[in-house]
């Protein structure tokens, strides 16, 4: 998978691409530097799938759980205030990341150890045209 984003106006149809490349995956692990895109890209995503609360960073939450047009639970974790491991054994990981249910992660390399074998692994990076690529580790 590689999505480039030049530009705002190519953010929703960068996120179609995306979820019509998603398959059977369902735990998205999203790298990158503060300041990426990783929030405003699973934003895109998440109205693609039709939420219609607000999408946010959970940063403070560590997760936010939202709606799909489906109805399904669609799960976004920010583990950037994890400070250890243990945390995230805290609030029951498990249920989330192995629920079946779509799950997308900001920073994870801060609970690599926990994550599914089969989690999708992507690198979000500014070019220095200021587009943003997306694509598989």
């Amino acid at each position: 998978m590689k999505i480039e984003i030049k530009n705002l106006a190519s953010l929703q149809p960068a996120a179609r691409d995306f979820i019509n490349q998603m398959g059977d995956h369902t735990v998205f692990a999203f790298y990158g530097d503060m300041g990426a895109g990783k929030t405003t890209f699973i934003k895109a995503v998440c109205k693609e799938l039709g939420v219609r609360e607000t999408v946010a960073s959970p940063t403070f939450a560590i997760i936010n759980e939202y709606k799909g047009g489906d109805g399904r639970p669609i799960y976004h974790f920010d583990f950037y205030r994890i400070h250890k491991l243990e945390e995230v054994f805290d609030f029951g990981y498990e249920d989330y990341l192995y629920s079946g249910y779509t799950c997308f992660i900001e920073w994870p390399e801060l609970v690599e150890q926990v994550l599914p074998e089969n989690t999708v692994r992507l690198s979000i990076r500014e070019t220095g045209n200021g587009s943003r690529i997306i694509e598989n580790m």
